[in-house]
């Protein structure tokens, strides 16, 4: 693809990251095939293809309009269309510059502005969101149904291991997850308990950034990846050598925190290290696999489960197989359901920005997974877990709950 870009981003970072993604373009339409919102549509500027030359426009000097926002908005940034690609085109970089340069180009109306502001700064803050989450529990019956959706049933959490380990673990904590579904992590921390590794939380890292990151708001993310660097950083340098996350919306953006981070001269070299350091659990567990099939035994046999593998796990980390794989070696009957590449819809913010379309993807998915005649659902994401469940009454949960409790 032939560029010319304008000066006002032309020998930027952004500006040079963005002429080389688009260089790579060969406008052959793959990624057209696995789209969410182009399958939807059937809109050319509502698949990859036709959004990379809406991107190429304004980075060459034509005003961005409220239509070129909206078809950005609309991407669910899954990044099926980066493993489709047959050229390499990094879509998910270039949708963040591109985005960031029509935000500041196109005022958004009051109402969107006020609820963006909202969930950028309200999610990331577990001592706002948490007793927020606590509030709409006790008053789940009373919500609309819109509201319900994103409010689960509450969960104890269990005990969390006290045993010491010579073998240790840093684990993120997450800004929702610990309010939504606080046993994931006290699940985690059992599962990796029992074939000897201990998990060590620390009080200050928070958010990792997505939220903010993909919201537009690049100094707001930034901020909560110096935070969390700062708080890990003393456990690195003490000999911690893994920083084990099993939200993969949140893995996705730890390991880009170099790229993000690159031209920071306080933090790059820091930055660089806690992405190589961060591992989804799935990458962590298979070195303990022959330990954990013997203390499961014959335990996790016999259910039959379908798997819902995340955007950000098979797309954006380019993860595939070893949750499956894990769970096969403990007996559980995996399924995985028709177009399993393909977004459930969550996305994020993206369930609340785009509910119509986020339900649209979600019951179609759904009817995909329920077609395996599954007795539960699993996933690797607390997003896709939410979204999922509030449209089913099969249970949903996290894939390492159930080897959790299978252990137990």
């Amino acid at each position: 693809m032939q560029t010319n870009l304008a000066d006002f981003i032309k020998g930027t970072r952004d500006g040079d990251e963005a002429d080389a993604i688009l260089r790579k373009c060969v406008h052959c339409g793959f990624c057209t095939a696995t789209c969410p919102t182009y399958q939807l549509s059937g809109d050319e500027l509502e698949g990859p293809r036709g959004r990379i030359y809406l991107i190429k426009q304004v980075l060459e000097g034509r005003p961005a309009t409220h239509k070129t926002q909206a078809h950005l908005d609309h991407c669910l940034t899954c990044r099926n269309c980066e493993t489709t690609c047959p050229s390499g085109v990094q879509y998910g970089r270039l949708a963040d510059i591109g985005r960031r340069v029509v935000e500041a180009q196109v005022p958004r109306p009051p109402r969107q502005r006020m609820l963006r502001t909202l969930l950028k700064e309200t999610l990331p803050r577990r001592w706002l969101f948490a007793p927020a989450m606590k509030t709409g529990q006790a008053l789940r019956p009373l919500l609309p149904r819109a509201l319900q959706d994103k409010v689960p049933v509450p969960r104890s959490a269990g005990t969390w291991p006290r045993t010491r380990h010579a073998t240790k673990m840093l684990l993120l904590e997450g800004c929702v997850q610990p309010a939504m579904s606080p046993n994931i992590n006290a699940a985690t921390a059992r599962v990796l308990d029992a074939v000897g590794v201990e998990l060590v939380t620390v009080a200050r890292a928070g958010c990792c950034g997505a939220i903010r990151w993909h919201m537009n708001d690049a100094d707001g993310g930034r901020a909560d990846m110096r935070r969390n660097i700062d708080a890990w950083w003393p456990y690195l340098e003490g000999g911690i050598d893994t920083l084990l996350i099993n939200a993969s919306g949140c893995g996705a953006m730890i390991k880009e925190y170099g790229h993000a981070l690159a031209d920071d001269p306080a933090y790059a070299v820091k930055a660089a290290r806690v992405a190589a350091a961060a591992k989804d659990v799935s990458e962590v567990l298979p070195q303990f696999e022959e330990a954990l099939r013997a203390k499961l035994g014959a335990r996790a046999g016999g259910q039959r489960v379908a798997y819902h593998p995340p955007c950000t796990l098979q797309h954006g980390q380019k993860i595939r197989g070893k949750v499956e794989g894990l769970l096969r070696a403990a007996g559980v009957d995996v399924q995985l359901c028709a177009d399993s590449h393909l977004c459930c819809g969550s996305a994020g913010t993206y369930s609340v920005l785009h509910r119509e379309v986020s339900l649209q993807l979600r019951d179609d998915k759904l009817a995909k997974l329920q077609a395996t005649s599954p007795e539960r659902i699993v996933s690797a994401n607390i997003g896709c877990i939410a979204h999922l469940q509030s449209g089913t009454g099969v249970p949903v949960e996290h894939w390492i709950e159930l080897l959790d409790r299978a252990l137990a």
